[in-house]
């Protein structure tokens, strides 16, 4: 069977800088009936596995280190396999969490994964956290696909309000990195609907008048 994009919500917390929020994230699922890419299996271990469904795991990718996004990750490893890839540069939020362990790979901008003939494209996209990390997904739909984590959403740029972020670099990440992509490109989010780069681009100047 083709490759095809697979999603699942799930429900937790986040927690950094003392507090503490309910929050629902985006799992995203990238492979065929044989192989599958796991982005950021949030939350709900159980639902992961079952969604992997006994499938080979080529690769767990996390689009950054916040805490909602890697709690349960090593649990996931432990019951699929494949190895978890973080940006080297939220080594400081990964440890947070997972003390005295480290993600097992390192991802870099411009890395590539394949899976089920599918080619994703890691593009370091720093501002929500230092490594925040989008995944570019071509050959799998008519249009790109984004895997966007907190970077972009449909409406605006991820929070930047909370240690390790910075508004004016989440700015220049999207205005240099996200929107030289094709308008069609599709955005599936770290949390909420998914979007398009066409629809969220004429929007940039709005967001940077308002400062979030």
């Amino acid at each position: 069977m083709n490759a095809r994009i697979e999603h699942l919500e799930t429900s937790g917390t986040f927690s950094l800088d003392g507090g503490t929020w309910d929050v629902d994230n985006n799992v995203w699922l990238v492979g065929d009936d044989h192989e599958v890419i796991i982005i950021d299996p949030a939350h709900d271990v159980d639902a992961v596995v079952k969604a992997v469904n006994g499938r080979t795991v080529r690769a767990i990718l996390l689009t950054h280190g916040h805490d909602d996004h890697i709690r349960q990750v090593l649990e996931v490893k432990d019951k699929v396999g494949g190895e978890v890839h973080l940006n080297p540069q939220d080594s400081v939020l990964w440890e947070q969490v997972h003390s005295a362990t480290t993600p097992g790979r390192e991802i870099q901008d411009g890395d590539v994964f394949t899976v089920a003939g599918v080619k994703l494209t890691a593009l370091h996209t720093p501002g929500h956290s230092p490594g925040s990390t989008c995944f570019l997904a071509e050959g799998i739909q008519d249009a790109p696909v984004l895997f966007s984590g907190d970077t972009l959403f449909a409406g605006g740029p991820g929070a930047t309000g909370r240690s390790y972020s910075s508004f004016e670099t989440i700015i220049e990440s999207i205005r240099e990195k996200l929107f030289s992509l094709p308008d069609t490109t599709v955005v599936n989010t770290g949390h909420g609907p998914s979007t398009t780069i066409g629809a969220e681009k004429p929007h940039l100047q709005e967001w940077i008048e308002r400062g979030h």
